[in-house]
């Protein structure tokens, strides 16, 4: 009993640090970047398409839109993958064959993100260059380079919610007389959409805060694109690449596009949570 009390104490003790660890990055990124948001003003920092920090000029509407495009390209080329391969690995994979493709799938998810963007680089920028003989650092190759990033997190995720479903659910929609196709893309697929949905969130969130491959693959080029083949600059890279140097207001606009970020992020698990729970209730 009082080994248990112990242990109690010791896992409240965590939970508290795990709180207090997000709510010090709130007050940080806050502080801090709130009042330089109100100095650039409101509409010139999230409406402003030029980032000349050099004359003053702080806006970040180009970075929010290719934050946005990137993201919404890996998801739509990784989501889908993702969750095929999920239920391929769920339903149809063999025993012998699993046993490769799991810790395969595992081992994407551990590979540095700096190893992806050189695979970026050396592969898929040449690959776009020579297929449209422009644009090979641009949103596509960025797109492509995190739907490969993301799906790791997809496929994970999302085959422990189609493992999680009990399997009379299937049984019993074969015996109705439903294919097996069928009884897994109208059953299965539906009854374990929370945790599909869950790892997509969290695939959203690896593709939205990713830094040092989109770094080397986007073009880091700070303007509104017109097309899918021009560079763009990130939130995320607009920060790694300048913060070493920026000083007073600069440095603050930098530190606010992290709170925008943040924001983001923030948008996007709210936003989650009410799908969630208007599933539940349903």
């Amino acid at each position: 009993m009082k080994k248990e009390k112990i242990m109690e104490t010791v896992f409240l003790l965590m939970a508290c640090v795990s709180i207090l660890a997000v709510v010090l990055i709130c007050v940080f990124l806050f502080v801090n970047g709130v009042p330089a948001i109100l100095k650039v003003g409101i509409g010139n920092f999230l409406g402003g398409k030029e980032w000349r920090p050099g004359n003053g000029i702080y806006g970040i509407f180009p970075m929010i839109l290719g934050s946005v495009y990137i993201t919404a390209g890996a998801v739509i080329i990784g989501v889908p993958i993702g969750i095929l391969v999920s239920v391929f690995m769920s339903e149809y994979c063999p025993v012998w064959l699993y046993r490769f493709l799991k810790p395969a799938v595992e081992l994407l998810a551990g590979i540095p993100s700096v190893v992806y963007g050189f695979f970026g680089v050396m592969v898929l920028v040449p690959w776009i260059r020579s297929i449209f003989h422009k644009g090979g650092e641009s949103i596509l190759t960025a797109s492509i380079l995190l739907g490969i990033m993301i799906l790791p997190t997809i496929i994970g995720v999302s085959e422990s919610a189609l493992r999680a479903v009990p399997r009379n659910y299937y049984e019993g929609a074969l015996a109705l007389g439903a294919t097996k196709e069928r009884s897994i893309f109208s059953v299965m697929l539906p009854a374990a959409k929370s945790g599909i949905s869950a790892g997509i969130i969290l695939g959203i969130g690896r593709a939205i805060g990713e830094t040092m491959a989109v770094v080397m693959v986007a073009g880091n080029q700070a303007r509104v694109p017109d097309s899918i083949l021009k560079g763009v600059r990130t939130m995320t890279t607009n920060i790694v690449i300048e913060m070493g140097y920026a000083q007073d207001l600069h440095r603050e606009t930098l530190i606010a596009t992290g709170v925008i970020l943040f924001l983001f992020i923030l948008i996007i698990n709210l936003a989650f949570s009410l799908v969630k729970r208007k599933s539940e209730i349903q």
